[in-house]
């Protein structure tokens, strides 16, 4: 299934990261750029007739710059790759409402039982078919049958449950450099608006700060918005993990309540 789903997953993730560029571009050459620009020329009418006026903040003006529209173009395309993880995750989560072990309360499987049990779990849609419950089933029924060893059937449970959480967590490596990436992107404009500020210290020797402030402006407002959108998405990924871990878990307990003590050997 993991070979089967990678080629899927990865155009996906180029696909999402596509959308979100022409998305987030479209809006600030629309909108964000422009009107950040308005806001800026009436500032500096204001304060050319006004000495003592003290503009405020605007949103525009916060996200206007590269670095600003990269952090976002970033955290939409995380957050695409999430909204597929958490999708995946609830559909694997619903077979928990399914009996896909049909054995009554105080009935008990023995060995011979473990082929007639397997069927109804293979005979599942692909979709389904190789989830982490049918595997975890599928592999306990089958060592049962081997082994006859109800302990080795447990330690079974344990491993897939332990590799699926491996697997998992390696799946997120992607969410987790972006969520990297863009404080460092933040930073990269805080450093480009300083140098550009240092190679206009001249003009504010002479007594026109304007081009400082303003390259300031950038250092500052790029590093504020990264540090925003990094705690945003941190927060989801947490959300996304623990999601996760409530599955292996879940599934760990369904199999220790619906197969594992049942079993019992003659």
């Amino acid at each position: 299934m993991k070979h089967k789903q990678l080629p899927f997953e990865f155009v996906y993730q180029l696909f999402s990261l596509i959308v979100s560029v022409i998305m987030v571009h479209a809006v600030y050459v629309a909108m964000v750029r422009p009107r950040a620009a308005a806001i800026l020329e009436q500032m500096a009418v204001q304060m050319n007739a006004d000495p003592n006026f003290v503009p405020e903040r605007s949103i525009w003006v916060l996200v206007r710059d590269f670095e600003q529209e990269t952090c976002f173009i970033l955290l939409f395309w995380a957050i695409a790759i999430m909204v597929y993880k958490a999708v995946a995750a609830t559909r694997e989560g619903s077979l928990l409402q399914m009996d896909l072990v049909p054995v009554d309360e105080g009935m008990s499987i023995l060995p011979e039982d473990a082929r007639e049990l397997s069927r109804p779990i293979q005979a599942l849609p692909q979709k389904y078919a190789e989830s982490l419950l049918p595997r975890a089933l599928l592999t306990a029924l089958h060592r049962f049958r081997s082994t006859r060893n109800i302990q080795d059937v447990s330690d079974a449970v344990r491993t897939v449950c332990e590799s699926e959480t491996d697997r998992l967590d390696s799946e997120l490596s992607m969410v987790r450099y972006i969520a990297w990436a863009i404080p460092s992107v933040g930073f990269i404009g805080t450093v480009r608006g300083i140098g550009d500020a240092l190679g206009q210290a001249h003009k504010a020797v002479e007594g026109d700060i304007a081009g400082v402030t303003q390259s300031l402006g950038v250092a500052f407002n790029s590093t504020f918005i990264a540090l925003v959108l990094s705690i945003v998405l941190m927060f989801l990924l947490h959300q996304l993990q623990l999601v996760q871990e409530r599955l292996v878990l879940d599934t760990q307990d369904y199999c220790d309540n619906r197969l594992l003590r049942h079993l019992q050997v003659r």
